[in-house]
């Protein structure tokens, strides 16, 4: 809505879109790996495989790297919300059989978050984590049901919105939720501060978790949600920087290092789609399809993101996931 995302400001027009899942169409010279008529996701990220980081396998951090719809690099690389594109083989993924195309497109964000999640050592095979998720759009909703998938004893999710909440409980996403209540700015940091601490107190005890929780998911980017996020953490516990938006923020540092609360940045993600889509056909995460509660067509797209912005449609439905398909329907 504002031509940016943190530090990436558009500066010309671009083509948005990047998850998305589509139909091989015809093959360039020396593609092996693929057919004509292939159901394919595409990794929207195109890394040079030649940087240090390429070749220790963390080309999220690629700085070369050219991700389709973002404005991180100029000239800008158009996003997949067009009727044809051209990708590179190695970025394209074969889906399994039982992977809708809708599924496919959800595996870019799902791999935000597996990223993340590798990022703090919690995996299927890891110890037994409860887990806090600070904001319940699709990200979070996504996070949550990661989190349950790896066999976390507790997921527990805080927003602003009632209705998103109530929807995370009722589709089993969260066990629990807490909504926040909405204030006006603090007018100093000092207050700032302290109404985080406060906040997250107030939501802890409604959780019955004083202490904290081992790993929180931080998926607003929105600065008192960071900030109440350290205070959620328990002692030894994690957080994981995962939602965008705010470019500078005021943190509660010391109550973090005092308490050896580790802050972890997760940008992307890297060698994740396989087992994104693995997971996705795979039926463990229940219920994920309901993230997806509108449906266009291509030329609809201006609806689309207008839909998005506006968090309900015509008839007061709640708005979380919009899927842009062709005009004819076929790949819904």
């Amino acid at each position: 809505m504002h031509g940016r995302n943190g530090d990436f400001a558009l500066q010309a027009p671009l083509v948005l879109g990047h998850e998305s899942a589509g139909i091989v169409t015809a093959v360039g010279p020396g593609v092996k790996n693929f057919v004509t008529g292939q159901r394919v996701a595409i990794e929207a990220g195109i890394m040079c495989r030649d940087c240090s980081y390429c070749k220790k396998g963390r080309y999220n951090l690629c700085k070369n790297m050219r991700f389709a719809s973002s404005a991180k690099t100029f000239p800008h690389l158009d996003g997949t919300l067009q009727d044809r594109m051209n990708h590179p083989a190695h970025v394209l993924h074969p889906l399994p059989d039982n992977c809708s195309f809708e599924q496919a497109a959800l595996a870019e964000p799902l791999s935000v978050l597996l990223h993340a999640s590798r990022r703090a050592s919690f995996t299927s095979s890891s110890a037994p984590s409860t887990v806090l998720v600070f904001g319940v759009g699709a990200i979070g909703l996504l996070a949550c049901a990661l989190a349950k998938s790896y066999g976390a004893t507790r997921v527990v999710a805080i927003d602003i919105n009632q209705a998103r909440l109530n929807f995370a409980k009722e589709q089993g996403f969260a066990e629990q939720v807490y909504c926040l209540s909405m204030t006006d700015r603090a007018k100093t940091t000092e207050d700032q501060l302290k109404r985080a601490r406060e906040n997250v107190g107030a939501a802890l005890s409604a959780f019955g978790e004083p202490d904290g929780f081992d790993l929180v998911f931080e998926c607003t980017g929105a600065e008192p949600c960071i900030q109440m996020s350290i205070h959620a953490a328990i002692t030894g516990g994690k957080v994981m920087l995962v939602g965008m938006g705010s470019r500078n923020v005021t943190l509660p540092l010391s109550a973090a290092a005092l308490r050896e609360v580790d802050i972890q940045g997760s940008f992307r993600y890297a060698n994740t789609y396989p087992e994104a889509l693995a997971l996705l056909a795979s039926g463990k995460l229940p219920n994920i399809e309901k993230i997806i509660t509108h449906r266009f067509g291509l030329e609809e797209s201006k609806r689309a993101f207008e839909l998005l912005a506006k968090g309900r449609d015509e008839d007061g439905r709640m708005v979380i996931k919009v899927m842009i398909g062709p005009s004819d329907g076929q790949l819904f």
